[in-house]
């Protein structure tokens, strides 16, 4: 059976070459039981090993030799309220960095927001990093979604594994390159509530074998 620490491990060190982070900046998880195992703060990715990641109980007690990341607590509300959350990513990719700064929700610009689950990918209120109040405001921006931009920070998934959410989170950071470009052109011309509702029909059995 593989190991779950292993596999983190590996997802967080892909982050990079996917163009989603750089040096220890962002942090990943993936639920464990009753728990979660998240990547330590403070670490580069490429030195990690399994014994470097901490395990989490859904209370905020942490098990292993390392710290959890500072932002553990978006991650713990997550699995706390969404049972079918099994893996969240934060990433402070650069074109989603972009448009976080500029707390804007990304309009229904392309058909593929609805892959997020909505016709929109909300912006979440400003909070400072690793708070409670962030965590609040990130699950609000994501209530019936599975990604959001966090004000001045960068962008948040939930996947129902490691490899949805690292999918999720290459497919966002592409359509806020996507939308930065659009906006440079003038201003995009928006599908209508009627055209994404659609759509999110459609997705609801869409990619399914």
């Amino acid at each position: 059976m593989a190991d779950p620490r292993a596999e983190l491990i590996a997802a967080a060190q892909a982050m990079r070459p996917a163009g989603l982070n750089r040096g220890t900046a962002g942090n990943l998880s993936v639920r464990d039981g009753d728990g979660f195992l998240i990547t330590p703060t403070g670490m580069a990715y490429d030195d990690l090993l399994p014994d470097d990641i901490p395990r989490l109980a859904l209370d905020g007690t942490s098990a292993g030799q390392r710290k959890p990341s500072s932002e553990w607590r978006f991650h713990r509300d997550l699995y706390a309220s969404r049972p079918e959350v099994g893996a969240v990513l934060h990433a402070h990719s650069p074109f989603a960095v972009s448009l976080a700064c500029l707390r804007v929700d990304i309009p229904p610009f392309h058909y593929m927001i609805a892959r997020f689950g909505g016709d929109t990918v909300r912006c979440a209120d400003y909070a400072i990093f690793g708070s409670a109040e962030l965590s609040t405001a990130a699950l609000a921006a994501m209530e019936g979604r599975k990604a959001c931009l966090l004000a001045n920070h960068g962008l948040l998934v939930a996947g129902r594994d490691l490899a949805e959410a690292f999918a999720l989170a290459v497919e966002l950071e592409e359509l806020c390159e996507q939308y930065w470009r659009a906006c440079q052109l003038g201003s995009p011309t928006l599908l209508s509530a009627a055209e994404m509702a659609e759509v999110i029909d459609k997705f609801r059995g869409y990619g399914q074998q």
